[in-house]
């Protein structure tokens, strides 16, 4: 997978829940943070202003757990794209051990009406450049 785009987080005390660990709703926060910025990375050259992405559907295994201090990569990309969605992987690891992995299911709207867009081909060469 050449279409990794790989980000570092360094946990902070607002991240730690009561149990000491990485808040659940972090890591879902960060999801959304990392899917923003690979799209801004993958549309830096050619914008798309006319489309807006929302998530229809997380799902999230939570394997491990991170605590204040741990420096966190996240490695995400995109995989089957049709319709009006886009479905986007990610994996969050400390050193080489993986401690979250998610799908989460995008779908595209025209950013004036807010309706869904059918993802065309202008899009699809933005979210799956050739290999």
């Amino acid at each position: 997978m050449n279409n990794i785009f790989k980000l570092t987080i360094t946990v902070s005390s607002e991240d730690i829940d009561n149990l000491d660990h990485v808040n659940n709703l972090v890591y879902v926060k960060w999801m959304d943070d990392i899917a923003t910025e690979h799209w801004s990375f993958l549309t830096k050259e050619n914008p798309l202003p006319e489309y807006v992405w929302v998530v229809m559907r997380h799902e999230i295994d939570y394997l491990k757990q991170a605590g204040l201090g741990d420096e966190i990569t996240v490695k995400t990309w995109v995989g089957e794209t049709k319709g009006i969605t886009s479905v986007r992987f990610m994996e969050f690891y400390k050193k080489d051990i993986l401690l979250v992995k998610a799908k989460t299911t995008w779908a595209m709207l025209n950013s004036k009406t807010f309706k869904p867009a059918r993802i065309r081909e202008n899009v699809l060469k933005v979210l799956q450049p050739p290999k």
